[in-house]
């Protein structure tokens, strides 16, 4: 399904497929997967585990080539490692032999910025993400919501076009990935980058985003709804999940994917449910 998007999409992806191994090994990841993400839209993307959400993340960075279709960025056919994204993963990428500044630092100094420009525009990011009093801490001496953080601000400071996010709060604490949500908001509301979000969580999908993609149990996943959020913005998580009509999109997305998250847990859910019963 495509996008609402007039115009050139920041991110499209047309007849998408990933199939990985060979011969009789051959598993088909996801298949036909037709999505366009608006410059400025904010799209998340949930489904089953293991329906190859994070596969999609990936064919649109350049990181993983679709076995058949075609990955596009700003018009541009997607033929390697895009510069244009920025990739904030489950895992911290932080280097645990770096403070924060340097950490941050580092995302500009690798594309020729000199030092001291770099650590300025690092200091400047880290208060922007309200760490300006711990930019010279290593991670072990962060909270994990701390982390987080850095890890916003080294990819928001290179200024890319597109957001990847795959789980990005995963490991957080509610209170800490709902400050999280806050904050991410506060930054794209500033600038509004088109963001392709990846989560398990359908009350985070629909606090963030402006269109929310249900995806099937795989194999050969595919996009089987979409949901477009029209709460009004700017938008504080803890508020919004309030509005009266914030539960009937949880109601209506979890309609689609209820049967999916059963398919794909499949005997297992089946003796689960057993299992509790005898119980």
């Amino acid at each position: 399904m495509a996008g609402e998007a007039s115009g050139q999409a920041a991110i499209e992806l047309t007849g998408v497929a990933v199939s990985f191994g060979t011969g009789q090994q051959i598993y088909r990841a996801v298949a036909d997967v037709d999505l366009a993400v608006a410059p400025g839209e904010f799209v998340a993307i949930v489904g089953p585990t293991g329906c190859g959400k994070s596969t999609l993340l990936n064919v649109a960075a350049g990181l993983q080539a679709p076995s058949a279709g075609q990955a596009r960025v700003r018009g541009h056919a997607v033929s390697g490692i895009v510069g244009e994204a920025g990739y904030l993963f489950q895992a911290d990428a932080l280097m645990p032999w770096k403070t924060a500044l340097a950490n941050v630092a580092v995302a500009l100094e690798v594309k020729g910025v000199a030092k001291r420009e770099a650590e300025e525009r690092a200091l400047a990011w880290l208060a922007r993400v309200g760490l300006k009093n711990y930019v010279h801490r290593y991670p072990h001496q962060l909270s994990g919501g701390q982390k987080k953080r850095v890890a916003l601000a080294q990819v928001l400071i290179r200024d890319p076009a597109i957001l990847l996010m795959d789980e990005p709060f995963g490991p957080l604490d509610a209170q800490t990935r709902t400050l999280m949500g806050d904050l991410l908001l506060a930054l794209w509301q500033a600038d509004r980058k088109a963001v392709l979000f990846v989560t398990h969580d359908l009350d985070e999908a629909i606090a963030l985003s402006d269109r929310v993609v249900v995806m099937s149990a795989g194999p050969s996943s595919h996009i089987i709804a979409e949901h477009r959020i029209d709460l009004p913005r700017p938008r504080e998580i803890g508020d919004i999940r309030l509005d009266p009509r914030f539960h009937a999109f949880q109601s209506a997305i979890w309609r689609d994917l209820k049967a999916e998250v059963m398919r794909a847990y499949g005997d297992e859910f089946v003796g689960m449910q057993n299992f509790a019963m005898k119980v």
